[in-house]
């Protein structure tokens, strides 16, 4: 089991490489009671391809970031601001 699980450089990573405008994307990361939330703005040209057709890679997006902060002991999502 890892000791640390760097989840920033992940959800950074998994944005960045599906916009054509990574220059572009800004996350921020906040706190609530049910654990860390990403909120991640992209270009608006670029937000189709976060979200995906009916919502797939954004889901799976989410289930990888879910996955890693499990291995923490914590949870962890990803939002989408338009």
């Amino acid at each position: 089991m890892p000791e640390t699980v760097d989840i920033d450089g992940l959800v950074t990573y998994l944005v960045t490489s599906l916009v054509d405008r990574p220059e572009d994307v800004r996350i921020q990361k906040r706190d609530s009671e049910r654990g860390v939330v990403y909120e991640v703005a992209t270009n608006p040209e670029d937000t189709g391809k976060v979200i995906g057709r009916q919502g797939r890679v954004i889901k799976a997006m989410r289930t990888l970031v879910r996955a890693a902060a499990s291995l923490t002991g914590s949870d962890a999502t990803v939002e989408v601001l338009d």
